[in-house]
C-alpha cells in the first residue's frame, strides 16, 4: 500500500459544519441546514425555507506533528472552506478541503515517531486538495420518509515529496502543489420521521472516485452513517432541544490507522432562539480508544443571521479543531 494509505480521508464525515461539530458529528439526523447537502441529503426537507452559510475549520492542530521531545510523529490536519445554500428541495454547495500528511520514516525503513539526532533519514509529506461542487435534490416518499441525493463534481489530486527531518512539518506539507483531475460523485441519504424521532442514513461517495496514478493514486471510499434524533420539534422538525447519536457503519484508513466513529450530541436553544449551545461526544471504536470531546455555539447577530463556533478536544487526534461559520436562516 505504501507510505500513505490509499483511500483518501479527505471526505472524512466529521470535517464539515460548525453545528454539527460542536454536536460531536451526531448529526446525520438532524442535518436541517445548509450542510445537510453533505451531512443528510434527505434533510433538507426538514430545513427551513431558506438556509445559506459560510464555514471555516481545520481538523488537526498544527502543533501535533511533533512530540513534547521535538521527534516527528505521524500526524494530519484537514483544513476547510466551505459555501451552501439550500431550499426545502434543492441545494447547492462548494466546499475545498486540503489534507496535509506527515509520516517520519527511519534508517530502517520504519515509519513512527523519530529522533532528532540523526534517526531519521527522511520524512515523506503528502499534500491532498480536494474541490467539492454539489447539487442536492429530494423526495418525499408518503409522509414519514424522504430520500435524497446530492449530485458532486469532485477536483481532486494529491502530491508527495521527501524532505529532511529538521524541516518536515505539516505547514511543510500544505504548500506542496498537486495536480488535479475531475471525476463525477454521488452521495445519498434517507430521512424517516415518527413523530418526534427522525432516523437518518446517509452513504457518501457511492461511485467510490480514484484520483492520480502511481504512489500518489487514491480513492474516496464508500462512506455509510446512521443516525437518530429525538428532538422538541413538532412533525418532525427539529426544535429547541435536540439530543442525537451517530453511528459509522464503515472503517475508513487514515494516516493516524483506522477509523470508525459512534458519537452523541445535545442542542438547546433559548425561546426567542437568540443563543444556542451545543455539546457532544464522539469515540473511534477501532483500535485503542480515542475520544473527542465538543462544545459549540450560536448568537444571532440579527433576526435570522448566526454566527456559530465550535471547539473540539480529546484524545482522538483527527477530531481536535475548530470551526466558525455564518449563517442566514429564514
Amino acid at each position: 500500500m505504501g507510505l500513505f494509505v490509499r483511500d483518501a480521508r479527505a471526505q472524512g464525515n466529521e470535517t464539515i459544519g460548525a453545528r454539527a461539530q460542536g454536536m460531536g458529528g451526531a448529526f446525520t439526523a438532524v442535518a436541517d441546514d445548509a450542510t445537510a447537502s453533505w451531512w443528510n441529503p434527505a434533510g433538507l426537507a426538514g430545513g427551513a425555507y431558506f438556509n445559506a452559510l459560510l464555514e471555516a475549520g481545520t481538523n488537526r492542530e498544527p502543533s501535533l506533528d511533533r512530540t513534547s521531545t521535538g521527534a516527528l510523529q505521524n500526524a494530519w490536519r484537514s483544513d476547510t472552506r466551505g459555501f451552501a445554500i439550500a431550499y426545502p428541495a434543492l441545494g447547492l454547495s462548494y466546499y475545498r478541503m486540503r489534507v496535509s500528511e506527515i509520516q517520519p520514516q527511519t534508517s530502517t525503513g520504519t515509519t513512527g515517531g523519530v529522533r532528532q539526532d540523526g534517526g531519521a533519514v527522511d520524512v515523506r509529506l503528502r499534500s491532498m486538495l480536494l474541490d467539492r461542487y454539489g447539487a442536492t435534490v429530494g423526495q418525499s416518499l408518503g409522509n414519514h420518509l424522504v430520500v435524497g441525493s446530492t449530485f458532486t463534481l469532485v477536483s481532486s489530486g494529491a502530491a508527495s515529496q521527501v524532505q529532511p527531518a529538521t524541516t518536515a512539518s505539516l505547514d511543510a506539507a500544505t504548500g506542496i502543489d498537486a495536480a488535479k483531475e475531475t471525476h463525477v460523485g454521488l452521495d445519498v441519504g434517507a430521512m424517516a420521521t415518527i413523530g418526534r424521532a427522525r432516523i437518518g442514513l446517509t452513504v457518501h461517495n457511492v461511485t467510490e472516485p480514484a484520483f492520480g496514478s502511481g504512489t500518489d493514486a487514491f480513492t474516496l471510499r464508500r462512506q455509510a452513517r446512521i443516525g437518530a434524533a429525538l428532538s422538541s420539534g413538532t412533525r418532525g422538525m427539529i426544535g429547541s432541544a435536540t439530543l442525537a447519536f451517530d453511528a459509522d457503519l464503515t472503517r475508513t484508513q487514515t494516516v493516524l490507522g483506522d477509523e470508525r466513529h459512534v458519537a452523541a450530541g445535545a442542542e438547546v436553544w433559548t425561546s426567542a432562539r437568540t443563543i444556542g449551545v451545543r455539546g457532544g461526544i464522539s469515540a473511534n471504536t477501532v483500535g485503542s480508544p480515542r475520544t473527542g470531546f465538543s462544545g459549540g455555539l450560536s448568537a444571532a447577530l440579527k433576526k435570522g443571521m448566526y454566527a456559530d463556533g465550535q471547539v473540539t478536544g480529546g484524545s482522538d487526534e483527527s477530531r481536535r479543531g475548530w470551526g466558525v461559520a455564518l449563517r442566514v436562516t429564514f
